[in-house]
């Protein structure tokens, strides 16, 4: 017989495998989020309320069915990205992020929106509202 006391050795749980693979997953998030928020296009679009106290604070692009830009109450001369910018600067006077109000006739082409935004977005203007008239 055997009357020697037997050494109870307690259970151990390792947690360093455990702690590796919650690493791994934070650095797999961490990346993937951050490349998801570079590809986001930050367009805020207006409600159907009265959205007129914003007007003076930022720059008005208006849109006519033929395709001819007015910025701020000034004729673009060409239709073009380039033209566009130049307006768009001369409008922000120094602002690095205006907010920018695309007001565009239901019947323009699309290509003439895309390109007002194509100009505000080289500028680096992040913030572009569109205007919309209200539902009678």
């Amino acid at each position: 017989m055997n009357f020697r006391p037997r050494s109870k050795s307690k259970p151990e749980l390792n947690l360093i495998p455990l702690i590796d693979v919650l690493i791994v997953l934070l650095i797999f998030l961490v990346l993937t989020t951050t490349f998801s928020h570079e590809a986001a296009l930050h367009i805020h679009l207006p409600e159907a309320s009265n959205h007129d106290q914003d007007k003076d604070k930022g720059i008005d692009v208006v849109i006519d069915a033929d395709g001819h830009y007015i910025v701020n109450g000034h004729n673009v001369l060409n239709n073009d990205v380039d033209s566009i910018k130049q307006a768009l600067l001369d409008a922000a006077a120094g602002n690095k992020d205006p907010l920018v109000t695309i007001e565009a006739d239901k019947s323009t082409r699309h290509q003439a929106v895309v390109s007002a935004l194509d100009a505000a977005g080289q500028l680096g203007f992040v913030h572009v509202t569109f205007a919309i008239k209200a539902k009678e």
